[in-house]
């Protein structure tokens, strides 16, 4: 009997290992499925398909801990241990024990609704500000899971945040980003040769190497931004591909200075630029 019992015991846990592995063999082979045909870029990959990802890694994480459970419940009933007359002492100890969980419960919520609002998946350049205070953890999404997000960041480091501290998300690569370049220029430059320098580069940029595979639509002129003592700031903007906005702002800086130099402006080396 005892026996018999052992064996069980043995070939339950075989079975949970074999089944840990299987589900984690299934959600890789689903990942891979879902980035064939896509963007290698994982910035560029569809937000219906970086959503899926996430919700992929979720759902069988949960898959592996339901599976943990039955096995665990399933070996003690081999092993005799009263379950039944353990659920009111395991109550008041869950009680206990959940004034110290209540972070992780609310990590958990936290990352319920992450996934199933879409504020962000696999992949996305994100920006998230935590309850700690300080800057902003910024980088690329590695991992979504119900308690924690994974960002890798440009320098190759990893933060792992916690998903109840997150108090707010800055999706910096949902569906199209803007770059916005502000030129300042002496107030003694006749304007309208300057905003014809800057419309000559938003031509340009259509047809510069590699910068059209970046734009969704030519860059556009906003007009003058604002006026200080000496300059007057003009602001350029492109719509771009999502998290490319750094890239197009840099390159729309080098093609600024050059078309200003060619069109007699002084000091176009000061222009600045933000992204949004």
């Amino acid at each position: 009997m005892a026996a018999d019992k052992g064996l069980h015991i043995v070939l339950v846990l075989l079975f949970a290992v074999i089944a840990t592995r299987l589900i984690r063999f299934v959600a890789r082979r689903i990942s891979k499925r879902l980035d064939t045909g896509n963007a290698t870029d994982a910035v560029l990959r569809p937000e219906s398909v970086k959503h899926r990802r996430a919700v992929s890694s979720v759902i069988s994480s949960v898959a592996i801990a339901v599976l943990y459970i039955v096995v665990a419940v399933d070996i003690a009933n081999q092993l005799g241990l009263p379950i039944g007359s353990l659920v009111a002492p395991a109550a008041v100890l869950g009680a206990a024990f959940g004034f110290g969980a209540q972070r992780i419960v609310q990590d958990l919520l936290s990352g319920f609704f992450i996934i199933t609002e879409k504020q962000y998946g696999f992949g996305d350049l994100v920006a998230l500000t935590v309850t700690a205070g300080g800057d902003p953890a910024r980088g690329t999404v590695e991992d979504v899971t119900l308690r924690v997000t994974k960002l890798r960041t440009g320098d190759g480091e990893v933060f792992t945040v916690p998903n109840g501290q997150i108090v707010k998300s800055l999706n910096l690569s949902k569906d199209w980003a803007r770059a916005v370049v502000d030129v300042p220029v002496p107030t003694s430059m006749d304007m309208n040769v300057v905003n014809d320098a800057l419309r000559d580069v938003s031509q340009k940029a259509m047809h510069d190497d590699g910068l059209p595979e970046l734009l969704l639509d030519e860059p556009q002129l906003m007009g003058v931004e604002s006026i200080e003592k000496d300059t007057v700031n003009l602001r350029v903007v492109a719509r771009t591909l999502p998290g490319k906005q750094f890239e197009v702002s840099r390159r729309l800086r080098a093609l600024i200075v050059s078309e200003l130099r060619r069109a007699g402006v002084a000091n176009p080396e000061a222009a600045a630029s933000r992204t949004g």
